[in-house]
């Protein structure tokens, strides 16, 4: 395994991690850290997929890390409701 492996393996653990946390609602799907774990993990993987030049990859994790900092925003900008 060569270092680009090891750094994309990384960036996709961290996605996996965060869909798995969700499921099991260890975290909440429109919380904060489901978004920075999406964030990261995603541009992670798009910074490697762009390093072995498989584009295809790179469309894919931008766009995933750019929907999580849509998303991340919109969560932080809506008025929080208090119980």
């Amino acid at each position: 395994m060569n270092t680009n492996d090891i750094i994309g393996t990384i960036g996709v653990g961290i996605i996996l991690l965060a869909y798995f946390l969700n499921i099991f609602s260890w975290i909440k799907k429109d919380g904060v850290l489901f978004y920075m774990m999406n964030i990261i993990g995603a541009s992670i993987a798009c910074f490697t997929s762009y390093l072995i030049h498989y584009f295809p990859f790179v469309i894919l994790e931008g766009t995933w890390a750019l929907v999580s900092v849509i998303g991340l925003l919109k969560n932080i900008k809506k008025p929080q409701v208090v119980s």
